[in-house]
């Protein structure tokens, strides 16, 4: 189904409260408005038809997108096999073990240089890609793949879909079935220099490494030629984060811990063992981890309503703070590393700071949990003066409201509440007087309480359009288009204002994570948030 509400202002009718699922496709539309333009619905991807209800409701459905460059003479995917080379050129990979979370992204790379070696990728027998992963037959190539293009990833009931971007088609063009598991989350790595540039988290809690090329090349419905992680997959720690080298051939054991409230690394006692670390980071489960631009820190959301921040190479916790309600299910960095997006249970999109250690603003809109955020890297501003406080930024959010949300922010604009006089004094705001949440630097390592709501600006949505009928689960920008994705497998792609048809036919879409632009380009609308 097709379609949408526009919106050019925060007053949409979009805003003004849910409807029933028949009443929602009725009024779908193919296009959005925003300052710069129309947003034109370009194309659809999904599953197959056919596929069975209940399987819809085993995972929430993730999207990742895949760009493969044109690959060299030597570049020949491999065959299949147990022992294939791990050179490190992503050397740690970052996982936790799915929760209940929504709408979030649970696997990630992190950069660093290896040492080539051969890692043994037996996986126990109970694998869930049905004893085929690792196995040394002839791969049956398909001979229509050219081996580059942008690739969609998603996933839903227990197959990992693949669709080409750059197509009108509906249908995959790949799938990876998982017999007894789930995939549940998955991340690309485009710099990977050992071919294994694909991530794939299940619910069991296995992790998997493996070349995304050389699927496709497969015309089976079995993942080859991965690298098996949490080989006994387990799942019961999932307020944990391992640490994986690509490099680490023996199983690692690591100490109970002692105070579950607080945050603990372990590390493994030899320097081939897998995991390398673990981090306990809470009681409840972690939702969603998420890198800076620059590898330096790591962002996790998780049951407890916690945003923490840490510098990954000294492991130390640097600050973070409490959700207004409930937990946070999903969480983004701006490319310059200076602000962090969360949405959770709250409703609300929570803007944070690096520089003040806190929140510095809450935009309100959505009518249910936010399940996914994401900066708009590409977004350009409309005048030269962006530095500063001045810098301008564009982001967006997707609920289970089944709305996007676009909101742009600007430190400058931000207007600060004031204090209010104490008890028993006048009612009216001190003149000059900053809110008590304004006070005081934090200390590094420290996590803030939950704001009180009157202490936080609050910014209202530039757009708020309902583009599917159920609810959302992913969102990612990219230099041509915004896509949407809900619970159910269907992924939508708008085409942004100034790209026609024809040049989103003739040239790949690319990935906001294939190309950072710095976001002092980002641009704020006209009107300041109150």
């Amino acid at each position: 189904m097709i379609s949408h509400t526009t919106s050019t202002s925060s007053n949409s009718s979009a805003v003004n409260g849910p409807m029933s699922p028949s009443s929602a496709a009725n009024t779908l539309k193919t296009y959005f408005k925003t300052p710069e333009g129309r947003y034109k619905l370009h194309s659809e991807k999904t599953h197959p038809s056919g596929l069975l209800p209940y399987a819809l409701g085993k995972s929430v459905t993730q999207i990742t997108l895949a760009q493969l460059k044109e690959r060299s003479a030597q570049g020949a995917v491999a065959p299949p096999s147990s022992s294939y080379s791990a050179s490190g050129g992503v050397r740690y990979v970052a996982a936790r073990f799915l929760g209940s979370a929504n709408g979030s992204r649970g696997l990630s790379f992190v950069g660093g240089n290896g040492t080539s070696k051969a890692n043994g990728g037996a996986s126990r027998s109970s694998s869930p890609l049905g004893g085929l992963n690792g196995t040394t037959s002839p791969m049956m190539i398909n001979s229509n793949f050219d081996g580059k293009g942008t690739f969609l990833l998603f996933n839903v009931g227990d197959t990992l879909y693949v669709s080409d971007l750059s197509s009108q088609d509906k249908d995959p063009i790949k799938a990876m079935h998982f017999s007894n598991s789930n995939p549940v989350c998955h991340a690309f790595d485009s710099e990977s220099k050992d071919g294994h540039d694909l991530l794939i988290g299940l619910n069991s809690g296995d992790v998997y490494s493996a070349s995304l090329r050389q699927q496709l090349q497969d015309v089976g419905k079995k993942l080859i030629g991965a690298q098996h992680y949490n080989k006994e997959g387990s799942t019961d720690n999932r307020q944990e984060i391992e640490c994986y080298s690509k490099d680490g051939t023996v199983d690692a054991s690591f100490p109970i811990v002692k105070d579950l409230t607080q945050f603990s690394v372990a590390h493994a006692k030899s320097s081939k063992s897998n995991p390398v670390a673990r981090w306990h980071i809470c009681q409840g489960s972690v939702n969603n981890i998420a890198f800076s631009a620059d590898g330096k820190y790591l962002a996790t959301v998780g049951r407890d309503g916690y945003l923490r921040v840490f510098d990954y190479s000294s492991e130390q916790l640097i600050c973070g703070g409490k959700s207004y309600y409930g937990a946070l299910l999903c969480c983004a960095w701006s490319g310059d590393g200076k602000y962090i997006l969360t949405g959770g249970e709250d409703d609300l999109v929570q803007v944070w700071s690096m520089d003040d250690k806190k929140v510095v603003a809450w935009g309100e809109g959505h009518n249910s949990w936010v399940s996914g955020v994401a900066f708009d890297s590409y977004w350009s501003p409309p005048t030269s003066a962006n530095t500063g406080e001045n810098c301008m930024y564009r982001f967006g959010s997707v609920g289970q409201d089944t709305q996007l949300m676009l909101w742009d922010f600007s430190m400058e604009e931000i207007v600060v509440p004031l204090r209010r006089c104490p008890p028993g004094g006048s009612p009216t705001f001190s003149a000059g007087s900053q809110s008590s949440h304004w006070d005081s630097a934090v200390t590094v390592g420290t996590l803030q309480p939950a704001p009180s709501m009157r202490d936080v600006p609050k910014l209202s949505p530039l757009v708020a359009h309902r583009v599917h009928s159920e609810p959302l689960s992913g969102l990612i920008f990219t230099e041509e288009s915004v896509l949407t994705a809900c619970r159910e497998g269907h992924v939508k792609i708008w085409l942004r204002p100034g790209h026609s048809e024809q040049t989103s036919n003739s040239k790949p879409l690319p990935s906001s994570s294939l190309k950072e632009k710095t976001l002092s380009s980002s641009r704020f609308g006209a009107s300041s948030y109150k």
